[in-house]
């Protein structure tokens, strides 16, 4: 079993890849075990959760990387200024992540979704995506950085 505790960054040239399939919940811990599509066994023990596409091993010319497994999901086509802003609070307020494309909103689907999409008469499509919310974006209640707010309010006149 391979023990992986970071990312190859960049990634190195390579003559082929095989991908480490994982499903968005478990690719959101830093531990946790998965095997790629080839057969090898890999341990992961990261410092932060890994995302869809990251290459963590290169073995005889074969990068090695994480494949996040496609899941249902609404698309939501955003409109102009305000209906875009009073969109991203509707699901905000729902505590829901989303994921902002060119293409519009991305939410996981959900019946909580659902029901406010078409109480408020928002039109949406259900598609099949990789989902990978913005890290920012949303509630998160696992906050891992400090706040410190100390501002020196000394005023010289």
């Amino acid at each position: 079993m391979h023990l992986i505790n970071k990312v190859l960054e960049p990634i190195p040239h390579h003559h082929g890849h095989v991908t480490i399939p994982v499903d968005r919940h478990k690719l959101a811990r830093k531990r946790w075990r998965g095997a790629a599509t080839d057969g090898e066994d890999f341990g992961f023990d990261v410092p932060e959760a890994l995302n869809h596409g990251d290459c963590v091993l290169v073995e005889n010319d074969i990068a090695y990387v994480i494949e996040q497994s496609p899941e249902p999901c609404f698309l939501i086509p955003i409109g102009e200024g305000k209906q875009a802003a009073w969109m991203g609070w509707m699901i905000g307020n729902l505590h829901f992540k989303a994921g902002f494309s060119d293409e519009g909103i991305l939410v996981q689907d959900d019946l909580a979704i659902e029901q406010m999409l078409e109480r408020e008469s928002i039109p949406f499509e259900r598609v099949t995506r990789v989902f990978q919310p913005s890290k920012s974006g949303g509630h998160s209640h696992d906050h891992e950085h400090s706040h410190d707010h100390a501002h020196d309010h000394h005023h010289n006149h």
